[in-house]
């Protein structure tokens, strides 16, 4: 696995005059140009409340047990100063031992008639103090608020305002913050758009959650026993009983959580039952979805999920093109046969002209090996061509397109990568791959990276977890690259392949997940299949004037055909770059 020693010391440093990673990432001054408030902003937001044709009321639910008076106090003052009117906050004190909690509690209410509140006598734990909160609620939707964090002005509007935009929502999720004990903003999460097997490593729902009041009271509210994560519980009986597009992603700031010592904002060991709380609730998921799957909770608090592969798992073909190259390919080939666990696979070589006499003699001997075949093809290089005959060739119900400039590390890496590519609704499938210096080469593509796409937390460090943990965890993406790349046979035929006239060679692979995706399917990225990838090793880099003028060409085909989809991926964030490729802050965001 990864070398830490290589990495004892990071370093940050600027490119070219331009600002450098940290000076990217300064939230305070992205703040104060982005997401503050003017007077003029609030008056404008007050008048789009108004002329609503729905004004939903929205039932804010508060549990609350001994926080600190003066968190409490603010937590509720920033709902009281919501832009949108038509609210309520519903409160439940979970027989609290502070004496100051009540009081405050009950002169809030008799202050603002829109405040409710309920006083268990004893004490319940968060699940039933949240479901006596939730029985003084008389909105159509229900908002979630723990006691000390705080509501951005706009939250509730910007809910409503989603609401409006789409009546038939059912769920629905904002990026937030954190906010120290003295108030500073700090540790943005700007999150992608619905994204399920990025919720299933980690509750990307969160704050602020906002959800259909009808389907909570269907399911029964907030489950005793889940205590810690009786939220991501909640999402997940949610999800079961809607579609996709039931799900919107609001992509502002509108939920600050509070850090301090005894929060799992600030420190994940604070409440370690909540962790295994929500392995459970994945756990139960599952069983319910009648998906043979289970959760492992991770040493980052998050989540990998293992997908069981059937008792006769499928013939892959795995398909190599080379020419020449003898030493690349052989250390690949030897890779695959000598670290694989998955035992029932074929390779299928694709030789592409290869003169080299070393490399054809080498080819002769792998034809030696019962797994494998290899089979000329001396057309001019076409990647996209070649793939796809080959692909015709291939006896497997799954293909794993290869480069052969690969070489395994983890030898469950196809078993790995089967398992996502056998799952209902999933088509191409991308693995972990990283360059010989141990820092990450391919984490998955973000479209419009650099114009049209690039590949996510490229160079970075093998060892760390990246972006709120994306560099490290099973997440859908647009596209994933065909260095490695594992997809059944049918739907491979189904999307007609590869497109051989407009992309012979850059963004085919690009292009074609991205008509995978609109048949129907998502691409997941996985980090538990995890090989090296000596990139373009074999036909080297775009310098010559013929290949820069493809190239230049095949750019054009992907603005042209994709437009401005290049520049909304949902599975990144508008209010992350573009220019780089460290889920560094946008200047000026794309919201």
């Amino acid at each position: 696995m990864c070398n830490r020693l290589r990495f004892l010391k990071s370093r940050v440093t600027g490119e070219n005059g331009a600002l450098s990673a940290y000076d990217r990432n300064d939230y305070f001054e992205w703040i104060r140009l982005y997401d503050t408030l003017t007077k003029e902003n609030r008056a404008e937001l007050r008048a789009l409340a108004e002329i609503l044709p729905d004004k939903p009321l929205i039932s804010v639910v508060m549990p609350v047990y001994n926080p600190s008076p003066k968190w409490l106090i603010e937590a509720i003052e920033s709902v009281r100063g919501q832009i949108y009117p038509h609210w309520e906050l519903c409160i439940a004190d979970d027989a609290s031992t502070d004496k100051a909690i009540r009081p405050i509690l009950e002169r809030y209410a008799k202050k603002d008639r829109r405040i409710k509140i309920i006083i268990r006598r004893t004490n319940g734990h968060i699940s039933a103090a949240s479901n006596s909160a939730l029985s003084l609620a008389t909105g159509g939707w229900i908002a979630l608020i723990d006691h000390d964090d705080l509501l951005a002005e706009q939250a509730l509007f910007r809910v409503a305002e989603a609401i409006n935009r789409n009546p038939g929502l059912r769920l629905i999720y904002s990026d937030e913050d954190k906010i120290s004990e003295n108030g500073r903003r700090f540790d943005p999460y700007f999150k992608c758009d619905w994204n399920m097997d990025l919720f299933f490593s980690q509750n990307m729902i969160s704050h602020l959650g906002a959800y259909n009041a009808a389907l909570v009271r269907e399911l029964g509210g907030f489950r005793e026993g889940l205590e810690g994560s009786q939220d991501y519980d909640l999402a997940l009986r949610c999800v079961e009983r809607m579609e996709p597009g039931q799900i919107r992603h609001i992509p502002r700031i509108l939920y600050h959580w509070r850090a301090h010592a005894e929060s799992t904002a600030q420190d994940m060991n604070a409440k370690p039952y909540a962790y295994q709380a929500g392995k459970k609730a994945l756990d139960e998921h599952f069983i319910r979805e009648g998906v043979n799957a289970s959760a492992e909770l991770l040493d980052c608090g998050m989540y990998r999920i293992r997908y069981a592969l059937p008792d006769a798992p499928p013939l892959v073909s795995l398909i190599i093109l080379t020419r020449n190259q003898q030493k690349l390919l052989e250390a690949c080939i030897k890779s695959i046969l000598n670290r694989t666990s998955y035992s029932n696979y074929e390779i299928l070589i694709i030789d592409n002209g290869s003169d080299d006499a070393a490399a054809l003699q080498g080819l002769k001997q792998l034809q030696g090996n019962p797994r494998i075949r290899v089979v000329a093809d001396g057309r001019p290089f076409n990647f996209s061509a070649l793939n796809n005959a080959a692909v015709k060739l291939a006896r497997g119900e799954v293909v794993g397109l290869l480069n052969n400039d690969l070489e395994v590390i983890s030898p469950g890496w196809l078993s790995e990568m089967v398992s996502h590519a056998l799952r209902p609704g999933v088509g191409c499938v991308g693995a972990r791959l990283l360059y010989p210096d141990e820092t990450l080469q391919h984490g998955g593509v973000v479209l419009g990276l650099g114009g049209v796409a690039g590949h996510a937390h490229k160079h970075l460090p093998c060892f760390m977890h990246g972006y709120f943990g994306r560099a490290r965890l099973i997440q859908s993406f647009s596209a994933v690259t065909a260095a490695c790349l594992v997809i059944r046979k049918s739907l491979y035929e189904k999307v007609e392949g590869f497109n051989e006239l407009a992309l012979q060679l850059a963004y085919n692979d690009i292009d074609f997940c991205l008509r995978v995706g609109e048949a129907g399917y998502r691409n997941i990225w996985t980090p538990y299949a995890e090989l090296y990838h000596h990139e373009s090793a074999t036909r080297g880099s775009e310098d010559t004037p013929e290949k820069q003028a493809r190239f230049s060409k095949e750019v054009q085909y992907m603005m042209q055909h994709w437009g401005d989809k290049l520049l909304n991926d949902p599975s990144y964030s508008p209010n992350l770059t573009l220019k780089h490729e460290d889920f560094s802050l946008a200047w000026p965001p794309r919201v």
